[in-house]
């Protein structure tokens, strides 16, 4: 098949970023722990945002933030994260920063407690990618009540900006569902 003749879903466009991304990256499932934590902080920094400004800064963001390291990031003194606020390669939000302190401890906490991040998160699917048949963007959904179980869990274990909408396009990120358009060439790869 020529990359003419591909199909692909319409929300990435033509930018090669968000291709790249499509083609690559979305919806393929997940499994190590902090590469689950490092994207949940990077949806969690997309919110009220289009997901491309994130795309953008993914790079400056593993910069500024040690690799999204939990164990560094939970260590951040305030002064840390008011000089991390400075910085043009992030989105400079007050709460969005602090909350990456925040849910890295959260993270540790669980980890402490005996808990796999990438295992409990998966367990709220069963362990395997919900592989839903979505025939137009129309029919894509925001939340879903998996994502509203898993987003009010990690808020009771002390994470932030992980609302139901965030959790459930982090879920679709992380192949939890492959909400790949069943005529996206991504589907069939990924069912």
């Amino acid at each position: 098949m020529s990359k003419k003749n591909i199909i692909r879903c319409a929300w990435c466009g033509t930018d090669p970023i968000y291709v790249d991304y499509h083609d690559t990256v979305w919806g393929v499932p997940e499994y190590d722990s902090k590469a689950l934590y490092a994207k949940l902080i990077l949806d969690g920094a997309q919110a009220g945002l289009s997901w491309i400004t994130i795309l953008k800064r993914q790079e400056g963001y593993m910069q500024v933030f040690d690799g999204l390291d939990p164990e560094k990031n939970a260590r951040y003194t305030d002064k840390k994260l008011e000089k991390i606020l400075l910085d043009s390669r992030i989105i400079r939000n007050r709460l969005k920063v602090y909350s990456v302190r925040k849910n890295a401890r959260a993270y540790l906490e669980m980890q402490d407690a005996g808990l796999d991040f990438s295992d409990h998160l998966w367990s709220f699917v069963d362990g395997v990618p919900i592989n839903n048949k979505i025939r137009s963007m129309a029919a894509l959904q925001a939340t879903s009540a998996i994502s509203d179980a898993l987003s009010k869990d990690l808020k009771k274990r002390g994470f932030s900006f992980v609302g139901s909408t965030i959790v459930y396009a982090f879920m679709q990120a992380v192949g939890m569902y492959n909400d790949h358009i069943v005529t996206c060439f991504r589907h069939r790869e990924l069912s």
